[in-house]
């Protein structure tokens, strides 16, 4: 808060107080002149009379009451001059004793709630010493450096190798139902806006309950996507995830490579294929593609490339959209839960999601919308 506010503040808040003291002095020096009978003299329709009697002692109480707590008020928070003096009324956050403020008060508060829940996350969901312990070096190696993108190379991959050694109690924790219920409420609280209630997607948000995964879908894989997220910091002035390839290939070649996808594809339109254009795809994809792609259009997990092989597609599988998704790219994001959601909480995420798919949990579920 710049002085200029901090002064406003602390003169108005000052001079209505003082305001409301020079009143009650004013009213209680200047009494009225009483006659015999105790009345003022004054009289309404020659039958109400007005009489001087004190205030009843709940209302005097309550009013000097105020006035007291507005002083402690000034004095245990920032309300002097606030840019300067910071109250004495203080919160512990990150076990350090810090001056008030409604955010160090979240923070307080939410340590203290988080820690409820590690508790309990130890003793009902996962009464593992050795995960336990596991969980704990990894809180101490992300202390160094809360955002991922400020961390240094050598310090990723610590986080990074203390994550994939969670794998396995991912899978134990996919056995319990307490967890899956508490698993499935962090999903419907955090993750269904995207995927939906029943984590099956929607056509650009992978469907989690199948098989198919870009990234890979066994624990570790499960783990680090939820910590790290993908494409998170994109930047601008580089290539997307999917790179757009009209400038590259030309309109005449996007549909050409459209076309040899559409013929590879299991929902492919055969008796619409153009031969000519298929074996010109061919070419590029045998020159361009299959880099990410592979030689045989299967996908690769390391480049996060889907399979273009099967009938799964995430953002459609019908010429228009291919070629669409040729000419100018796809940049889709999963955004990092680390920082929002703890260890413990995506443990128990990613023990749900593994369930999805691993253990049946969504059964009589409606056909899969999309996965790649």
């Amino acid at each position: 808060m710049s002085i200029f506010w901090s002064s406003w503040i602390t003169i108005l808040s000052f001079g209505c107080w003082l305001f409301i003291l020079g009143v009650l002095l004013f009213v209680l020096r200047n009494k009225p002149d009483l006659a015999e009978d105790g009345t003022t003299g004054h009289t309404y329709d020659d039958v109400i009379q007005e009489y001087d009697k004190p205030l009843p002692k709940w209302w005097l109480v309550i009013f000097f009451g105020s006035i007291v707590w507005a002083l402690a008020y000034w004095l245990l928070f920032p309300a002097i001059f606030p840019s300067h003096f910071h109250g004495l009324s203080t919160v512990e956050v990150e076990g350090k004793t810090v001056p008030w403020s409604s955010h160090n008060e979240l923070y307080s508060d939410l340590e203290a709630n988080n820690k409820i829940f590690t508790d309990n996350f130890n003793t009902n969901f996962l009464p593992n010493p050795t995960a336990q312990k596991q969980l704990a070096s990894l809180a101490a190696l992300q202390v160094k450096a809360p955002v991922k993108s400020e961390r240094p190379s050598e310090l990723n991959d610590q986080i990074d190798a203390g994550i994939v050694a969670l794998a396995p109690y991912v899978t134990e924790l996919s056995g319990n139902q307490k967890a899956l219920m508490a698993g499935e409420r962090l999903f419907l609280q955090n993750c269904a806006v995207c995927h939906g209630s029943t984590a099956q997607g929607a056509p650009g948000y992978p469907n989690l309950t199948d098989n198919d995964w870009l990234h890979g879908g066994k624990p570790e894989n499960i783990l680090l996507t939820l910590h790290n997220g993908w494409h998170v910091n994109l930047d601008p002035a580089q290539p997307l995830p999917m790179p757009a390839q009209r400038a590259d290939l030309g309109e005449q070649g996007v549909r050409a490579a459209a076309e040899y996808v559409l013929s590879i594809s299991k929902n492919q339109e055969k008796g619409e294929l153009d031969p000519v254009k298929v074996a010109q795809g061919k070419a590029i994809f045998d020159e361009k593609c299959f880099i990410c792609h592979g030689a045989d259009a299967k996908g690769t997990i390391a480049a996060g490339a889907p399979n273009l092989t099967d009938g799964i597609w995430l953002y459609g599988g019908d010429r228009e959209t291919i070629q669409e998704t040729i000419r100018h790219g796809r940049g889709g994001v999963m955004p990092e839960w680390e920082t929002k959601l703890g260890n413990e909480r995506i443990m128990l995420l990613a023990a749900y999601v593994y369930s999805l798919s691993h253990n049946n949990v969504v059964a009589n579920a409606p056909a899969a919308a999309t996965s790649k």
